[in-house]
């Protein structure tokens, strides 16, 4: 009234008419934010509040009155927001901007840490109004988003005392999907050296907890979630997944559980990883049952979760310590599993042969190891460089060619193993030392006789004579020069082939591992990768031949579109196309919970024969340009041929096709 009264006295004055007019406004805009602000405490009014002091103090009040709140509408304020609601924006925000400090330094870390405790104590709060029941979900990812690059985040949420409800959401408080998210959040809280001794301090209870989740984690989602019917599983879970999968019900549903049973066994096998990295003592834990360090190198990301190491990281850091070395030996389960790994394509087989060679270099543990995998790593022994590592190949030699009398310790080696050893010296050292001393006309002489031998052998072969077919190149790979890698690699790839037709898988896949272990870059030969693949499918083992199956295709389709027209679909062959969905069928995480691979191979390829082939007119050659180190290929006649129905390579869908993208 006043401003009014005075603004008509001065209506003679234009300048201070206006001037009047604005300080009219400013005061009209205050008075209405006043009441905005009065009339909302909610977080989502408090969050778009533009004055960044008024906002701060609204989200501070708002995070400390939230934990203390009785019923599900009361978290939101008096808008009717509820609890779960403002949980879940704090937990976008913390997965949209992790390093973000504005909402922990207010007090949004020491919430979500009183939430998860009120939740865990208070059965009766967190079904009140049925939104509660998502809060320790939110809360515990809320704190696993923060803490997953900032060690300051991470000191907060120890502060708060965190770390006690997350151990009893990752011990089976509450469900598997609470018990994912706590277990990603206790592994970053104990990857950071500022926070690893809070969590250290419950190791003894941390380290049984995390290994019963990678081991049990799997088939409790199985069982309480994906075999029940969809009007039977929980609510709030089914809501969670298709909110993750964008919608998608249904069978995305269930490949959304499939996803996070996935990560909940790596999550928690990195937070083992992050125990026994700092803390010798927990090896002793970990390594308490065989069965456990047995499944370990079974355990992996899968095609989800490719980045993550899982099972054969952890054995690598246990690999580091005597206790754990000890224990390995003694398991053929975990040595079998990482004989396998290290002859595959997948992408973390140099840590499968980092823990292999950890084994052989103590005394005390190479008997034991060289005995039970000693026929696997001679096919590696020529390997140049995998990954990060190079020379592998001279240190596997080095490893297996030691002193006998001071490692064995009066026990024999199996006649395996003895054979194993006793060619590899021949090779690595006889053979070599011969070649070095011979002249340079010889080797030339031996190089052009074992190519005599392999244009007879493609002949024996094409002619179906297969057992002199593997005589002559057995032979040309007993003349060719070793400094000839290229030449070797054909020659096995080649006799891969025969051992298959013969269906001898052990043999057919030693050999294809052997080509593969000459190509430059390694694995990179494709007809070798896909004879492999082959052998491993006889051999019942559906993973490494789906991912050799997979690294087939890349290389089939990178070469291919090389050669294709723009803007159409490169074709895969068939039976490629075949293999892959067939062992996609029974590598998932679920899939020998539901059916068995013998049911799944009759339905993928018909029954009888279950070895899919090429062309019976495949005569196994694999002429390369003398000049090709192996690396690179051409598809024009490799022995697939007649696979020529080549169907649209989105026949492969989900999982195998991201990772074959990532892989082009």
């Amino acid at each position: 009234m006043e401003l009014n009264t005075r603004s008509k006295q001065s209506s003679n004055s234009k300048g201070k008419a206006k001037a009047m007019a604005k300080i009219l406004e400013e005061e009209e805009e205050e008075e209405a934010d006043d009441l905005s602000s009065g009339s909302c405490d909610c977080f989502f009014c408090a969050i778009k509040q533009p004055d960044a002091r008024v906002r701060r103090a609204s989200l501070a009040a708002f995070f400390r009155d939230l934990p203390y709140c009785e019923d599900d509408d009361d978290g939101g304020g008096r808008n009717g927001r509820s609890c779960s609601a403002a949980v879940a924006a704090v937990w976008r925000a913390a997965m949209t901007a992790p390093d973000d400090p504005e909402l922990p330094s207010l007090g949004a870390i020491r919430c979500m840490s009183l939430l998860l405790a009120r939740a865990v104590a208070d059965d009766e709060w967190r079904r009140r109004g049925g939104g509660n029941a998502r809060v320790p979900y939110y809360a515990a990812h809320a704190i696993g988003s923060y803490t997953i690059r900032s060690s300051a985040h991470a000191e907060l949420a120890v502060a708060a005392g965190a770390v006690r409800p997350l151990l009893a959401l990752l011990g089976g408080a509450m469900t598997w999907v609470e018990r994912r998210a706590a277990a990603r959040a206790l592994g970053h809280l104990a990857s950071y050296d500022a926070t690893f001794p809070a969590v250290a301090r419950h190791a003894s209870e941390a380290v049984p907890l995390a290994v019963r989740a990678a081991s049990t984690g799997v088939a409790d989602v199985y069982e309480s979630f994906v075999s029940l019917p969809r009007s039977r599983r929980p609510q709030y879970q089914r809501e969670l997944l298709s909110e993750a999968a964008r919608g998608g019900e249904g069978d995305g549903e269930d490949r959304k559980a499939e996803e996070w049973a996935s990560q909940l066994q790596c999550w928690s096998l990195y937070f083992l990883s992050c125990l026994a990295s700092r803390d010798a003592s927990s090896h002793a834990v970990i390594c308490n049952g065989a069965a456990f360090l047995g499944e370990l190198p079974r355990m992996w990301g899968g095609l989800a979760n490719g980045d993550s190491p899982a099972g054969v990281g952890l054995l690598r850091l246990l690999c580091r310590s005597e206790v754990g070395r000890g224990a390995v030996a003694v398991c053929r389960d975990a040595l079998r599993g990482l004989c396998d790994l290290a002859r595959s394509s997948d992408d973390w087989q140099y840590m499968a042969v980092d823990c292999l060679l950890l084994l052989l270099d103590d005394r005390d543990t190479w008997h034991d190891v060289a005995d039970a995998t000693a026929p696997c790593l001679v096919d590696l022994v020529e390997l140049r460089q995998l990954g990060p590592r190079r020379r592998l190949g001279d240190a596997i030699a080095s490893a297996l060619l030691v002193d006998l009398d001071d490692v064995v310790r009066g026990h024999e080696l199996g006649s395996e193993a003895k054979e194993a050893i006793a060619n590899l010296k021949k090779m690595k050292v006889e053979r070599k030392e011969i070649e070095d001393a011979m002249p340079r006309d010889e080797l030339l002489h031996r190089e052009q006789v074992a190519k005599e031998k392999k244009r007879q052998g493609n002949n024996r072969f094409m002619d179906g004579d297969v057992e002199k077919a593997i005589a002559l190149y057995t032979e040309a790979l007993d003349l060719c020069p070793l400094s000839r890698r290229s030449e070797r690699l054909v020659l096995y790839s080649n006799r891969a082939q025969c051992r298959l037709a013969r269906r001898d898988a052990d043999a057919a896949a030693s050999d294809a591992t052997r080509a593969l272990a000459l190509a430059r870059p390694a694995n990179a030969h494709a007809r070798s990768l896909w004879r492999r693949a082959q052998a491993y499918d006889m051999k019942g083992m559906a993973r490494e031949s789906l991912l050799d199956c997979l690294a087939f295709a890349a290389a089939w389709l990178g070469r291919k579109q090389l050669h294709t027209r723009r803007g159409a679909n490169p074709k895969l062959p068939y039976c490629v196309a075949t293999m892959i969905s067939k062992q996609m069928s029974v590598t998932g995480l679920f899939a020998g919970m539901t059916t068995t691979v013998n049911d799944v191979v009759d339905q993928q390829v018909g029954g009888g024969d279950r070895m899919l082939r090429c062309s019976e007119d495949d005569d196994g050659d694999d002429e390369d340009d003398p000049n090709d180190d192996g690396g690179s290929e051409d598809f024009s006649d490799d022995g697939l041929k007649v696979c020529t129905a080549g169907r649209d390579l989105p026949i492969i869908e989900g999982d195998a096709w991201r990772r074959l993208v990532r892989r082009l």
